[in-house]
């Protein structure tokens, strides 16, 4: 058996070390780094900023735990200072009107980008090693499908042939397609990770999961930082109490956040802006003359605008199909992605394709188990791998996870709910560690003992005629969907993934003995 897997992210490296595993040939083929989006330009350094930043915050409360400093500013004259003194930003206003104290602490952003740079490489590093193995065949060029099992790789053309193909090629931030929405200087994630300073003011177009989490970020370092959404609520597909509360404490951080607001146009500004003139009537500012941007919006019939430094494009990002050749093999597919079934197999089926590519969940994890998936039906094995409950976090200060259903999911769907809370004040460790802001708020199902599981059918004459199931059926109390808002939330979500892929109640939830204290305690 040869397998051959288009993209070395995730999906695609994970794939192919488990094939090279059971004994599979595998010829794994990368256009550019190994590691694709997630360790090169996505999720690991994103979370290098956000341990900065959550170092950088901690620094600030030390006072509040008895740490003091002498002057920080002492010999450190040539760094950039947060807050009151990086970025030309002098303040942070919300800060300051809340009556928060801000701590004049210096930061080196060449020693975080730095130490950005050695994380991703020591972790493509150890991916290199992992792939060192005599049944992978590593080739850097670009993929396209030829037929439904062969391979022409450029440059230089060469072709691989094999009796499985798993496209897992996947995908790049959508563009924003308005006017000025190419202007030079605009930035997506991939930019944003590699500017070389912190902005004094930062646009961000977008609260998805992408553009909160360098809100957070860059908010922490010192930039003054706008974020415009254009639905009713950040992270709109994600459970509604979580969002309103992540977005009061962004909000309270000095964050600037506006739903419900659709980006018209991008334009370069230059010189001072003047607020106060009618030309400039809505805007909101750094004053100063460094170019930038202005970026005019909607907003319950106004036409708004904010200018800023920097303007960072996150809306969201597009399967990348084109150029695959997936025409060459009658692979059908989309804008939205390439189509597959359960088992990941696409209308060709010698042609399988897994992770962002097939616009489902556009998550590494995902992409992960179902590269397992689609390994698995070639192998003709079986596997328990609920590709239907994958988890999601969201890593700001503080952090946000979910997985399974929202109430709203469970409305549409005709399941009767109810929404369980407890909250993190009343937790002993987030009392000790300082950070009592959050919830933990759980959804499970509510089966009345009256309500039948199955209905019978009969004809006109009386006689039973079939039984079906009155819509989908639960435990009382099953749990449905878990949503945290708090401390280390990426990583209290797994347990309740465990428990909700066994079907497991709130009772059986509150069986489990957690150890004290810990910040697991929430969940009881």
């Amino acid at each position: 058996m040869k397998i051959i897997i288009i993209g070395a992210g995730p999906g695609g490296y994970e794939t192919a070390i488990e094939a090279a595993r059971r004994g599979i040939e595998v010829i794994l083929i990368e256009a550019g780094n190994v590691g694709g989006t997630c360790l090169n330009e996505g999720c690991i350094p994103t979370k290098v900023l956000c341990r900065s930043a959550e170092v950088l915050e901690e620094v600030r409360a030390a006072e509040d735990f008895g740490i003091c400093f002498t002057d920080p500013l002492a010999g450190h004259a040539d760094m950039a200072v947060d807050k009151e003194c990086a970025c030309d930003n002098a303040e942070s206003a919300a800060r300051e009107g809340s009556g928060a104290s801000v701590r004049r602490i210096p930061i080196d952003f060449g020693k975080v980008r730095q130490r950005k740079s050695q994380v991703v490489e020591q972790l493509r590093s150890g991916v290199m090693t992992l792939l060192d193995n005599r049944l992978i065949t590593l080739i850097h060029g670009r993929a396209v499908l030829k037929d439904a099992h062969s391979v022409t790789v450029y440059s230089p053309a060469m072709e691989y042939t094999a009796d499985r193909i798993i496209v897992a090629s996947g995908s790049h931030a959508s563009p924003l397609r308005i006017p000025g929405g190419d202007l030079p200087g605009l930035m997506t994630s991939r930019e944003m990770l590699e500017t070389d300073h912190v902005p004094g003011t930062l646009c961000i177009i977008g609260a998805g999961v992408i553009g909160l989490e360098f809100a957070s970020v860059f908010n922490s370092f010192g930039s003054r930082v706008t974020v415009i959404e254009y639905c009713g609520q950040i992270l709109p597909r994600s459970d509604s109490d979580l969002a309103k509360r992540l977005k009061q404490s962004l909000s309270k951080r000095g964050i600037e956040i506006i739903v419900s607001a659709a980006v018209k146009s991008i334009s370069h500004v230059r010189g001072t802006v003047a607020e106060d003139t009618d030309a400039n009537a809505g805007v909101s500012g750094r004053d100063g003359g460094e170019p930038g941007y202005r970026v005019e919006y909607e907003c319950k019939g106004k036409i708004l605008a904010v200018t800023a430094e920097k303007v960072l494009v996150a809306v969201g990002r597009c399967p990348n199909v084109e150029g695959l050749g997936l025409d060459n093999a009658g692979v059908k597919y989309s804008a939205k992605g390439i189509s597959v079934d359960d088992n990941m197999q696409t209308s060709c089926p010698t042609v399988y394709a897994i992770g962002d590519v097939t616009g489902k969940v556009m998550l590494a994890h995902a992409a992960v188990s179902q590269g397992l998936r689609a390994l698995n039906h070639i192998c003709g094995q079986s596997d328990r791998i609920d590709l239907s409950l994958v988890p999601s976090a969201v890593f700001t200060m503080p952090e946000a996870a979910s997985v399974g259903l929202t109430e709203d999911e469970c409305r549409e769907r005709g399941i009767a709910c109810k929404a369980v809370k407890s909250f993190f004040r009343a937790n002993g460790k987030a009392v000790a560690m300082g950070q009592t802001d959050g919830f933990v708020k759980t959804v499970v199902a509510v089966c009345p003992a009256d309500v039948p599981d199955k209905t019978v059918v009969t004809e006109s004459d009386g006689s039973p005629r079939t039984e079906r199931t009155d819509g989908p059926r639960f435990r009382d109390g099953q749990i449905l969907g878990c949503h945290l808002f708090g401390p280390h939330a990426s990583d209290l979500i797994s347990e309740m993934t465990a428990l909700i892929s066994r079907h497991a109640t709130l009772e059986d939830l509150r069986g489990i003995i957690h150890a004290h204290p810990t910040l697991s305690e929430v969940f009881r």
